[in-house]
């Protein structure tokens, strides 16, 4: 008979996939700080979700990084993003799309890569402003 407590491999293998995202993304988003064009609140919003998902350790480092810890804590408490990154992300989502759009010759992939651009944009739109300290 097997153990009820015992995890199976995929949800181990999934935590680490998490986790790999969220180290990631955390990287590129440490980036983004120094690089003008290159947003940092996108990519390190993905990477709490990642480590939410994959080790709470990670989450709450993340959470309580002196760094960037402000964007999540942010984020989640309904303050909203700084303006600087509302367009560096909007401009940076629109540039990418774009170009894949401009590459890919299925319709019904444009259509659907249309759609995204859409969506974010009007959910970075509806995202709170706040001001720069």
């Amino acid at each position: 008979m097997k153990s009820k407590n015992k995890k199976a491999p995929f949800f181990e293998f999934s935590k680490l996939v998490w986790n790999i995202l969220g180290s990631l993304f955390v990287g590129i988003g440490v980036i983004g700080i120094f690089v003008p064009l290159l947003p940092t609140t996108p990519f390190i919003l993905l990477a709490a979700y990642c480590f939410n998902n994959g080790s709470e350790r990670m989450s709450n480092w993340l959470k309580n990084n002196k760094l960037i810890g402000s964007y999540i804590n942010n984020y989640r408490e309904k303050k909203g993003i700084t303006m600087r990154a509302k367009m560096n992300s909007i401009f940076i989502l629109w540039i990418t799309i774009s170009i894949s759009i401009y590459f890919i010759n299925n319709l019904y992939i444009r259509i659907i890569l249309a759609l995204v651009i859409v969506g974010v944009t009007t959910h970075l739109y509806m995202i709170p402003t706040a001001r720069n300290k």
